[in-house]
């Protein structure tokens, strides 16, 4: 790496960093766990989100211990909101490994942490060097953008290969004497100063040592080849209403998007066949067509697809207990108890 400030860069940062820092619950801890649980919820999640979760959750699971064998259900409900499941169903994977592999300890060591499941290469370097004081790198699209104006790199940051890039100039700049501040340093930079857009180059504590400043050019930097288009799908969404003022929900499928979470009966729309016909054969209700009660209406953006919602309010004429285990109908009181998705939530929020 032929970068000749690396010692004036280093000290510039973390002294930065140590004056200026946020005030944030996670940084109040050096435990591994708790660590690694907001590492986990700040994953494409915005900080001031992030903050009423992470102390609901630390109070309620303070320990790897307590965390390692709550019920899925339970989980979710208190991971409802944040998105991307999937991650709190790897952190308890994870969190248990550790309970029953190690005695409860996070590992202090790259091998064995990135055994955990769940934890890749940023999420091993953040805990470890935030809560162990190790000099690893912990490389996110945040520190990329930084380091690609900083060092002026214009490898395409969409390419798995090019953080290998990265992870190397982390190794040779950080602070082994300091390399929670160094890693949390320059988090913290690319969120405040050299953000995505118009990034606020006289405000830089490290500007003196960024050559892209220099060279004129950091708002072009990093290079990232765009996203494949997403897939959009038009969904109905029926709030079924039984005469007991109970409505029907659905749980999804164990594995796949959303898995496990709950919402209310939701079709896809086709030109061929009319959404309550397709409602009614195969939830086997019968629904007073005469009043159907738009509730809202809306997109909701997934890294790879875009749901675009209609819901409704709609009674049930006639129903029968469904014997399938997935189905039901429920009072507002059970409802208010189970996990649900986002747009569920914006459902039923609006129509409460």
């Amino acid at each position: 790496m032929n970068y000749p400030y690396i010692k004036q860069f280093r000290q510039a940062l973390v002294t930065w960093y140590l004056e200026e820092q946020r005030d944030l619950p996670w940084r109040q801890t050096k435990e591994p766990y708790q660590i690694w649980v907001s590492e986990v919820m700040l994953q494409q999640t915005r900080v001031d989100t992030v903050i009423p979760y992470y102390n609901r959750f630390i109070e309620k699971y303070p320990t790897a211990e307590s965390l390692a064998y709550t019920p899925e259900e339970e989980l979710l409900k208190m991971w409802e909101g944040l998105g991307y499941y999937s991650r709190v169903r790897n952190l308890q994977a994870g969190v248990r490994e550790v309970v029953e592999v190690y005695g409860g300890k996070v590992p202090d060591n790259r091998v064995d942490i990135s055994k955990l499941k769940g934890v890749g290469p940023y999420t091993a370097g953040a805990i470890l060097s935030i809560a162990y004081g190790k000099p690893e790198h912990a490389v996110d699209g945040n520190v990329m953008r930084v380091l690609s104006r900083v060092l002026n790199v214009d490898a395409d940051i969409a390419l798995p290969k090019t953080k290998k890039i990265f992870e190397e100039a982390v190794t040779k700049l950080i602070d082994v004497q300091n390399p929670s501040a160094f890693n949390q340093g320059l988090m913290e930079l690319g969120a405040l100063i050299c953000t995505p857009t118009s990034p606020k180059c006289l405000l830089c504590p490290v500007r003196d040592y960024c050559t892209a400043f220099h060279e004129g050019n950091p708002a072009s930097l990093p290079v990232k080849s765009k996203k494949l288009k997403t897939k959009d799908i038009h969904y109905d969404v029926y709030v079924i209403r039984d005469k007991d003022g109970r409505y029907l929900m659905e749980k999804r499928l164990e594995a796949g998007l959303l898995a496990n979470m709950w919402q209310f009966i939701m079709v896809e729309r086709d030109e061929v066949e009319n959404s309550l016909t397709k409602v009614e054969k195969q939830y086997n209700v019968i629904l007073n067509r005469e009043l159907v009660e738009p509730i809202i209406s809306f997109k909701h953006v997934f890294s790879h697809l875009k749901w675009h919602i209609s819901s409704y309010l709609i009674d049930a004429i006639e129903t029968s207990e469904s014997k399938q285990l997935n189905i039901a109908f429920l009072t507002k009181e059970q409802i208010e108890s189970i996990p649900m998705p986002v747009p569920m939530l914006k459902i039923w929020g609006k129509l409460k």
